[in-house]
């Protein structure tokens, strides 16, 4: 299995697990506002806290989120870098030529690496807790209004179910296409990039090939099933909103009179 953790469902019965996609898909977005209004430790410290109640009360093993965090270690690492060594504000401890390490720049790069973590961390909440097409139907019930502007809002929330479902599958089948070409003795980790990139020729034909087909398979299924997007589709399962969901969002209320109380006071 590959570390994409995007579009993964982990069935459970946890109280995220049974609040409303709507309710999680605001209060996820809302976080995400929120983190950059953090300015001082007091801030990240709520933050984190908030953080880690949502992470423990998911009820799923923390390995799994940690594995959501390699493919975009790379990012964090180099933007934590440039943060560190080119922030020339604040008191000088080292510098070497354009290079400078400051008291700013330590600040700066552990607050950069929080709000990533952060991030990375509740959007992983939301996807892990939520079936792609709950919340596919909250995102078109949140943009009901656009439809006053002929917006396609139920195209676009059918694009984005479709696309939360296969992401994890398309990521597997790079995954098996790659260990086969490895077994046939192709080296992916050593050599040129331009050694490397010729050896991911192999992965990318067979797998558009693949995506194609599941593409075609999908439209048949759907064409033969008769479906019809649109205001007169009826759904399974209907939304409804529940007083748990009421107090999560009173409770990420108050985290946020809190912490733009330390933004103004410290």
């Amino acid at each position: 299995m590959s570390n994409m953790i995007i579009g993964r469902y982990v069935p459970g019965n946890s109280i995220i697990h049974r609040l409303d996609p709507r309710a999680k898909l605001i209060l996820s977005v809302s976080f995400i506002i929120l983190i950059f209004l953090a300015n001082n430790w007091l801030g990240y410290l709520i933050l984190g806290l908030f953080t880690l109640l949502a992470v423990a009360s998911t009820k799923i093993s923390l390995a799994i989120y940690l594995k959501g965090l390699k493919p975009v270690l790379w990012l964090i690492v180099f933007t934590i870098v440039l943060q560190l060594f080119f922030s020339p504000s604040g008191h000088v401890y080292w510098a070497f030529g354009p290079f400078t390490v400051t008291n700013t720049g330590i600040i700066n790069a552990v607050y950069v690496f929080l709000r990533f973590l952060f991030i990375i961390l509740m959007s992983t909440v939301l996807t892990l807790t939520t079936q792609p097409l709950a919340l596919a139907d909250a995102l078109e019930y949140l943009m009901k209004p656009l439809l006053k502007i002929k917006f396609p809002v139920y195209e676009l929330s059918l694009m984005l179910a479709i696309a939360l479902r296969f992401v994890p599958t398309l990521m597997d089948e790079t995954v098996k296409v790659m260990n086969a070409q490895r077994a046939r003795g192709v080296d992916f980790a050593n050599g040129s990039i331009v050694k490397r990139s010729k050896a991911i020729v192999p992965i990318l034909i067979p797998l558009f090939v693949g995506a194609i087909q599941r593409a075609i398979d999908l439209g048949d299924a759907m064409e033969a099933r008769g479906y019809q997007g649109g205001e007169n589709r009826t759904k399974f399962r209907v939304l409804a909103w529940q007083r748990r969901d009421s107090l999560a969002v009173l409770v990420f209320m108050c985290v946020l009179v809190i912490l733009v109380g330390t933004r103004f006071l410290m």
